[in-house]
């Protein structure tokens, strides 16, 4: 089984931040990072996951929106650990392929091979005004460039062969010119010349994580993504979610054992089910309803005054999910969650509160335990994204709790056994895809 730690300032529940024990300004503080990134660690995580999104996601009034830019906080947080992968994510609508591709080889280099990419394509209009587009660009057209910009990434890591680097000194040859070449790649998105200015990654390409789950995201994560990072609420949809992913990985020729799904799973544990319950509700006691109830109804793109507390989302207003061009596989999971389990706006919104939609287990550790395993050996789950409500203690009670019992079953390693983030989740190195000097 394999555990990420998706960091989030002061916990997945939005009203974490406003319990006595949070501290308000932990979304900015490099030592809070550190030492979740330090627990993660001892534990064995396999990686840390650092979210993005180039605008403010919401109003700052409710809860602390402002975030540190990943890569940023990535470099950080390599130079403080040691074996722990890190994974940022970083938009491929508002960035160029070079400035990225270079980016990343360097953070591989530094971290030892420890980094991984969160290929996001930025579903949000806010972040398109941020860069001069006054509309968002289609559903489609975002993926038709992330897929063009991956793959001048993969020309550009390999436009230096392995063994691109001789370093004689006697004959002054630092490195052999024949083996780094142009990429002299000309799309419909991106004209790049190449090579890159780094050397090739040590892991080759650094990993690649998709967590969008819409039909053209899937697509998508079938032809690029090693790790795919999904909500889902029940374990006979999230077996279909992952059968579906690994057939589409097939149908591209790729080895379907090496993508690895890992849905989101926020644990809330106590030393009994009612003290965890009682948790849970203490929690969603602090949520805002009026600012909970405006974000809900962005997501579903309809006014705020369709969304009564105490009344059931008005489905037949809502827009189809075709039409929708933000966070479609979002939008349809809140929507399906609803109809499925007949819920008002009021109890939709405390649903969402503590993890937006991923699955949330209430429970002893011993309860959680068990419903991972159900998942992992249902065929569910290769692993868990893991979004701890409160941080850092939800992440310490689900070490010190939880993860002696996984690995009590044979599910969780002990210690690291490899080095490098591929390594961490038993993936390959990607050989050169076109051997650098052979003139195409």
């Amino acid at each position: 089984m394999h555990l990420n730690l998706f960091v989030m300032t002061t916990g997945h529940h939005e009203a974490s931040w406003r319990l006595p024990e949070s501290d308000p300004y932990a979304s900015i503080d490099l030592a809070h990072y550190t030492n979740l990134a330090r627990i993660a660690e001892d534990a064995a995580f396999d990686s840390l996951f650092l979210a993005d999104s180039p605008h403010l996601p919401g109003p700052v009034r409710r809860r602390p929106w402002g975030m540190l830019e990943p890569l940023t906080l990535a470099t950080a947080l390599a130079a403080a650990t040691e074996r722990i992968g890190l994974i940022a994510t970083v938009s491929t609508s508002y960035n160029e392929p070079y400035n990225v591709a270079r980016t990343l080889a360097s953070l591989d280099h530094l971290s030892g091979g420890r980094f991984g990419w969160n290929v996001v394509t930025s579903p949000d209009l806010p972040a398109a005004r941020n860069f001069g587009l006054s509309d968002l660009p289609s559903h489609a057209s975002r993926y038709a460039r992330a897929a063009e910009f991956i793959e001048v990434a993969f020309k550009l890591w390999d436009s230096w062969a392995d063994d691109a680097i001789v370093g004689d000194k006697a004959a002054a040859i630092w490195a052999d010119e024949s083996k780094v070449c142009p990429i002299d790649h000309v799309g419909e998105y991106f004209s790049v010349a190449g090579p890159l200015n780094v050397p090739r990654p040590p892991q080759g390409h650094p990993l690649l994580v998709q967590a969008g789950s819409s039909e053209e995201g899937r697509r998508f994560a079938g032809r690029y993504a090693e790790a795919v990072f999904t909500a889902q609420q029940t374990l006979p949809g999230a077996r279909a979610f992952a059968e579906d992913l690994k057939a589409r990985a097939a149908a591209f020729r790729r080895d379907p054992s090496k993508v690895k799904i890992l849905p989101g799973l926020v644990p809330i544990i106590g030393s009994t089910t009612a003290e965890a319950r009682a948790l849970e509700a203490s929690l969603s006691d602090l949520i805002s309803q009026e600012y909970a109830q405006g974000q809900l109804a962005s997501l579903l793109q309809v006014p705020v005054s369709a969304l009564p507390l105490d009344s059931p989302l008005p489905f037949a207003d809502l827009p189809p999910e075709e039409s929708v061009e933000g966070a479609r596989s979002r939008f349809s999971l809140v929507v399906d969650l609803a109809r499925r389990e007949n819920l008002t706006v009021r109890q939709l919104i405390g649903r969402l509160g503590g993890g937006r939609g991923h699955l949330t287990i209430t429970g002893t550790p011993e309860q959680v335990a068990d419903e991972m395993q159900a998942w992992y050996s249902g065929g569910a789950a290769d692993g868990f994204n893991i979004m701890p409500a409160v941080l850092p203690s939800g992440l310490s009670v689900f070490c010190s709790e939880v993860v002696p019992l996984l690995r009590k079953r044979g599910l969780f390693r002990s210690e690291y056994t490899g080095r490098t983030l591929r390594e961490h989740y038993g993936l390959d190195r990607p050989a050169v895809a076109v051997p650098a000097g052979n003139g195409d």
